[in-house]
Order: C-alpha cells, then structure tokens, then sequence
C-alpha cells in the first residue's frame, strides 16, 4: 500500500513538472503571438495607408475640370472607394477640334489601374499619330499592351467613345462592365449602349468593334462604371444597369448636374452607404444644339 502511495506521488510530481513545463511553453506562444499581433496590425495599418494613398492618387490623376466642348454640357462625378479602386475617366479633344473622346475605365483594383494607365500613356501617342483612330482600333491597341502583363484575375473594364460634332454621330466600343446608355429626348425608353465583350483578363480574346449612334438636341448619355451599377443592398441584392436606368427616368428634367447628383442619390440611398466600397464614377452628357461655327476664310 505504502508502495502504491508513494508510486501515486511520484507521477502527481511528474505531471506537474509537465504542467510547469506546458504553462512555461504556452507563455512563449503568447509571446510569440502578441508579436505576432503587433506585426500584422502594423501590417494592417500600413495596407490601410497605401491604400488610402493610392486612393488619393487615383483621385488626382482624374480630371478635376472637363473641356469646355461647344454643343454639349457634361458632369462627372468620382467617388474613391473604402476598399477597393480602379476608375479612371477623360473627355480630351483630339487633334481635329470638331472630334472628342470620351473613355470610361474600371479596373479591379490600384494594380490594374495603374497598368491600365501606364499602357494608356504609352499608347497615346500612337493615338493622336493615327488621326481619325477608331474607337475599336484604341481597344485593340489596348489589348495587345495590356493583356499580357495581366495578373492572376485582374480585370479592366473600357468605354471609348469619339463624337464628331461635323455629324454629330457618337462612335464607340467597350468591353466588361461600364454602363452606358442613351436618353433620346421625348422617349420613355432608354438605350442601353451594349458592350462587344467581356472585360480585358488573361484570357481575353475577343475581337473589339465600334458602334455608331446619332445624337441629336437634348440627348443625354450616361455613363456609369461597375462600382456604381455593381454596387449591392444589405440583402445582397445589386443595383444593377436597371438601376441606373430607373434613376435616369425617374429624373426631374433638369440640368445634368442634377441628374448626375439624382443618380448617385439614389444608388447611396439603394445601398445604405454614405461612401462606397469600390470606386464609383458616372458621367452625364447632354447635346445642346447643332451648330457649328466655322472660322472665317
């Protein structure tokens, strides 16, 4: 009995030792681990910065002005995301000042745009090399530089559109998801401007084409990107392009400055959010008259 009692006290005294041990080891992982903590918030903290900077970048590289072209009034409208970013937008006159362009981009996030962009500036001037440059053409350049420096499942959505004001013919093509339609005064519908394939990715592999439409007096075209028209109710439920376009026809008949303010109204109020997740840009365009004065010889 007594050998049995002192046997018990011997293995009380080993799995203390053992708990000592484990308490001493379990001490070290919470070491390691408040480390481990520290790094991955200062980690968080600075993703959190560079995102934020780049958010202001973004934001600086879009125009904060757009060109006075005569015969049309236009209205933009950027808002950075909380997460995630990739807008881009320009309206720039070319070389022969009765044509302008107009290009919309949306890309999954900062490191796509910023590939984006730089192909874009390097393309530019190939661009204005090429006078009278359709817009399919752009996309096709775009595509032979872009596509292949994609990443893993990076994606860019493109609208290009060029209007000549001798005609006042709107000639555009797009792929992925930037919403575009066309507001044909006196009618209830609206046209929805379709997009000749999906977004640019690794894959990509489609033959771009330009689409020609006639604008006319108070026409309006509206453009929205994917942040926009993808954006989501707490129900999970999305906007969607119908959004938009029930936006653009519920629109008292003002000026485009109300409407583009009505159609991001209406998407924060659809959302709940004050500030979107994603990148948001919309653009608003109303033909005016169709007169062109030409100089005198």
């Amino acid at each position: 009995m007594a050998k049995e009692t002192d046997s018990l006290k011997e293995r009380i005294q080993e799995l203390e030792m053992e708990l000592v041990a484990k308490d001493k080891e379990l001490s070290k992982y919470r070491q390691e681990l408040a480390k481990a903590n520290v790094s991955l918030e200062n980690l968080i903290g600075q993703i959190t910065e560079e995102i934020r900077m780049a958010g202001l970048i973004q934001k600086m590289m879009s125009p904060t002005q757009l060109p006075n072209i005569s015969g049309f009034e236009c209205s933009s409208k950027y808002q950075p995301g909380d997460r995630f970013g990739g807008d881009y937008f320009d309206i720039f006159e070319h070389e022969d000042k009765l044509k302008f362009g107009v290009v919309v981009a949306s890309s999954s996030g900062y490191t796509m745009s910023a590939l984006f962009l730089s192909v874009l500036i390097k393309i530019s001037s190939q661009i204005e090399a090429r006078r009278g440059l359709e817009p399919h053409k752009m996309l096709e350049l775009l595509t032979k530089e872009l596509v292949p420096n994609i990443q893993n499942s990076d994606k860019a959505s493109v609208f290009y559109g060029v209007i000549d004001r001798r005609t006042y013919e709107l000639s555009y093509s797009s792929v992925g998801r930037v919403e575009a339609c066309l507001q044909v005064y006196g009618q209830e519908s609206l046209q929805t401007l379709e997009a000749c394939g999906p977004a640019f990715s690794r894959d990509f592999n489609t033959q771009p084409q330009s689409l020609k439409l006639q604008l006319n007096p108070r026409d309006r075209l509206v453009i929205a990107t994917e942040g926009l028209v993808g954006a989501q109710n707490p129900q999970g439920q999305m906007w969607g392009g119908e959004g938009l376009r029930e936006s653009v026809r519920m629109a008292p008949r003002q000026g485009v400055h109300e409407l583009r303010n009505e159609i991001m109204h209406q998407n924060e109020k659809f959302t709940g959010r004050q500030s979107p997740l994603r990148d948001q840009t919309v653009i608003v365009m109303e033909v005016k008259d169709r007169v062109i004065k030409l100089a005198k010889t």
